[in-house]
């Protein structure tokens, strides 16, 4: 393995691939489905999937896992429609739910029958877990929570850059002498692909062999969320985001007034988070949520790269900040220099009297 900041970049050093990898060919992407429902993640994946496919010259996977069904199958069709070439349906009642030990046995059982040179899954909680299992298991290398993919046009490597964990810069993580390649890409960093309905492919059926009664763990119960169907920050298509720059906790009272009249969530980052001032589901970044919605607006937000890789997809980015200097105006669309305190409130009288929505101002 080797990492490399994007920010000073440093020649790679040249590996000659072990003869046995050479067989390894293909981009695939695992299709993350529960309770009948694919997670878009997958959809976005698919969509650069078929970029480095494309580059790479060969076809693009996908590997669907579950019981068999016309779930199952919907998810095969749906994986053409969003860019895949062939289909791996990997069926069994073990499948049924998701557990860790028999979709790692499957998934890997697959990986070294079929030989793919790039694995991606997403970087949910599923993904995760299932990643790391996975590359455990297969003995190569992971990339998670990256936020761009790209090839080496020398090597074919995958060049996959996520933020350090400290969050102050960006590096590109290539994984060698080693495949297949893998990756997690969170939800929302990727554009979601138009789907071709048209579009046909191979499904080729894998049987992993499983058993229930070797199994350790056992699904006793499914609780649902409560709050599964309420608006979440990630799909919201306006964010206001409020930071330190505010002052205290008080004011972030301004932020849920501008998104009040604007019909947006509301957005922090973690240094808001940990003084206190709003709840810890409303973080966006690095160790937060991911967003990409048409209006951001960040009121005394820096502009760190811990925050930055979770919104800087927005298509209009609008900042105030009352240091001119703050790194985030390098990549807003907007810049409004000056006081949040003073700022947000005149915002929120202009939207509310361009919209017609009653507005009073705060003494």
């Amino acid at each position: 393995m080797s990492a490399t900041p994007t920010t000073k970049p440093v020649k790679k050093r040249k590996i000659k691939l072990d003869e046995h990898l050479l067989a390894y060919r293909g981009v695939w992407v695992f299709v993350e489905s529960e309770r009948g429902h694919v997670h878009p993640v997958s959809w976005e994946l698919m969509g650069q999937g078929r970029r480095l496919a494309d580059q790479l010259q060969v076809e693009l996977c996908a590997v669907v896992m579950g019981a068999p069904g016309p779930e199952l199958d919907t998810h095969c069709e749906a994986s053409f429609h969003y860019g895949a070439d062939r289909c791996y349906r990997v069926a069994s009642p073990v499948l049924r739910d998701y557990r860790n030990e028999p979709y790692t046995q499957a998934l890997t059982q697959l990986v070294n029958a079929h030989k793919p040179e790039i694995l991606f899954l997403g970087a949910t909680t599923l993904g995760r877990d299932l990643a790391g299992s996975v590359a455990t298991t297969l003995k190569t290398g992971l990339t998670a929570d990256c936020t761009e993919l790209a090839i080496d046009p020398e090597d074919r490597c995958l060049l996959a850059t996520r933020p350090t964990f400290g969050g102050s810069l960006l590096c590109t993580i290539a994984t060698l002498n080693y495949r297949p390649q893998m990756a997690t890409i969170r939800h929302r960093v990727m554009p979601m692909p138009e789907p071709q309905p048209e579009r046909r492919g191979l499904i080729v059926d894998f049987e992993p062999g499983l058993v229930e009664e070797s199994i350790v763990t056992k699904l006793l119960d499914f609780l649902p969320d409560a709050l599964d169907d309420r608006q979440h920050l990630p799909y919201a298509e306006i964010v206001i985001a409020g930071g330190k720059g505010l002052g205290k906790a008080e004011n972030f009272r301004l932020v849920w007034d501008l998104a009040g009249v604007l019909g947006a969530e509301v957005g922090a980052t973690r240094a808001a988070i940990h003084a206190g001032w709003i709840t810890p589901d409303r973080q966006v970044g690095q160790t937060g949520k991911t967003v990409r919605p048409a209006l951001y607006i960040a009121a005394g937000i820096s502009g760190a790269i811990q925050h930055r890789v979770g919104m800087e997809a927005s298509d209009c980015i609008v900042a105030i900040n009352s240091d001119a200097n703050a790194p985030i105006f390098d990549f807003a669309h907007y810049a409004l220099v000056g006081d949040c305190v003073s700022v947000l409130p005149a915002l929120t009288k202009a939207f509310a009297s361009h919209l017609g929505k009653p507005f009073k101002e705060a003494t």
